[in-house]
């Protein structure tokens, strides 16, 4: 068939795909400006209630001393063989098993999985890493750093750089967002998906479209679009919208004492802290809209009853995309969004369970 034919006759389906795009823009820059409006508010509410913090965020001069404890394991840097970033992670139990590779969410770091660490560095090489724009490792500036594919080409990267040819991939918020996509297009390097608090990007797009109630428990990604703003936002009365994040007594992370709460805010402090990790969502609608995706990879999914973030539903929609009998669901009764910290016991049960005849 002739080109200018092929061309004509695609012509309808790219204008309106430019249409549907220019019309989720405009809806998502709407959000944002009252997502702003909101945030804003509760900002400078934190300022009027403690003036003595000022409008900025205190940076830490020194990191927290869970941060260099040893039993977690040996400080290690990797430069990727594709972007030439150096990336920090956090390695224990080298020579004891398969690798088990750690991806953590916002707003924390590598230090989210002490937990998972100290339980499995007996088995496995455990790896928690600082992923691009986190912590120690290198943080790029421009917002086109942070696309979904330069992003999985990082953990294809550490995998490889590590000396394995594929690795028990664990990941909570939006590591596993990542981690569900990584497993779509970089099967072979998977062996089991553990996937705590998250759904896959389309499903989540998917479901967000039938359930409203979804896009107001997240309406902090419509807040995050915009430039700089969010940053401020954040760092308002020394960061207290994180501490609140991380510390809330229904909503936040139980017992975190005030040593670890420092370890995450550590990083956050430096200056430049907030924008790498913001970035993240500032490519999330990059690729809309997004085509459902079967999903095949051994998994082990585990989510709170409880969270605030996602709705229970998005378990049920995730279940619907997989290939029979992959996989593995559990819902923790009154359980949150911070399952790794929260309730490591219970998570650890489910994981060695699902893992046994790895080490069989």
């Amino acid at each position: 068939m002739p080109e200018l034919v092929v061309t004509a006759l695609l012509a309808p389906s790219r204008l309106t795909l430019k249409l549907l795009r220019a019309f989720m823009w405009s809806l998502v820059f709407s959000a944002a400006l009252v997502a702003a409006a909101v945030y804003g508010c509760i900002a400078l509410t934190h300022v009027l209630c403690r003036p003595r913090r000022g409008c900025c965020g205190r940076p830490r001069r020194t990191p927290p001393a869970c941060l260099s404890d040893p039993t977690l394991g040996e400080h290690c840097f990797l430069t990727l063989k594709s972007s030439g970033l150096r990336l920090h992670y956090v390695s224990a139990g080298r020579g004891n098993g398969p690798l088990m590779l750690f991806l953590h969410g916002f707003p924390e770091n590598w230090f989210s999985w002490r937990y998972q660490l100290w339980e499995f560095q007996s088995h496995f090489h455990v790896v928690a890493v600082d992923l691009r724009g986190y912590g120690s490792s290198d943080a790029p500036k421009d917002v086109d750093c942070y696309t979904i594919d330069l992003l999985m080409t990082d953990i294809q990267d550490v995998i490889l750089g590590l000396g394995y040819p594929k690795c028990i991939l664990v990941s909570h918020d939006w590591g596993a967002l990542l981690a569900w996509n990584f497993s779509i297009y970089y099967p072979s390097l998977v062996e089991r998906l553990v996937v705590v608090s998250a759904a896959p990007m389309s499903v989540y797009q998917d479901y967000s479209l039938h359930h409203i109630g979804q896009f107001f428990r997240s309406n902090y990604v419509f807040l995050f679009q915009l430039p700089w703003l969010p940053e401020k936002l954040l760092s308002m009365s020394d960061f207290q919208i994180l501490k609140t994040t991380l510390t809330h007594r229904k909503r936040g992370i139980p017992h975190l004492t005030p040593n670890e709460l420092e370890a995450f805010l550590y990083d956050f402090s430096q200056p430049g802290g907030l924008t790498g990790p913001l970035n993240y969502y500032r490519n999330i609608f990059r690729n809309f809209p997004l085509a459902p995706q079967e999903l095949a990879t051994p998994t082990l999914l585990l989510w709170g009853e409880k969270d605030p973030y996602f709705e229970l539903g998005l378990v049920e929609a995730i279940s619907s995309r997989f290939v029979p009998g992959r996989l593995e669901t559990h819902i923790l009764p009154g359980v949150g969004h911070w399952i790794p910290q929260s309730n490591p016991k219970e998570m650890h049960q489910y994981m060695w369970a699902f893992l046994q005849d790895l080490l069989d």
